[in-house]
């Protein structure tokens, strides 16, 4: 298992947002200010990952084969 940080989650104005630590803004590689995506997997988990213009077209690509081959990933998960 990789790491593991708990989080904490603090008021910003009427938002919330989430504070990460020093130990994920280096595996990141992301500083204040930058952007990063969270993406949901099929599983509802969650990840994190600097927004590199690479990952946004392949998130694209992925959802796209997704949406196209829904019923038979379906069948295949059973």
């Amino acid at each position: 298992m990789g790491m593991v940080l708990e989080l904490k989650l603090r008021k910003v104005g009427n938002s919330v947002g989430v504070v990460l630590p020093k130990e994920a803004l280096a595996r990141l590689d992301a500083r204040d200010g930058d952007t990063i995506v969270l993406t949901e997997a099929p599983d509802r988990s969650f990840r994190l990952a600097p927004d590199k213009a690479e990952f946004a077209r392949q998130m694209k690509a992925a959802e796209q084969i997704i949406r196209r081959y829904r019923n038979a990933l379906r069948e295949l998960a059973k």
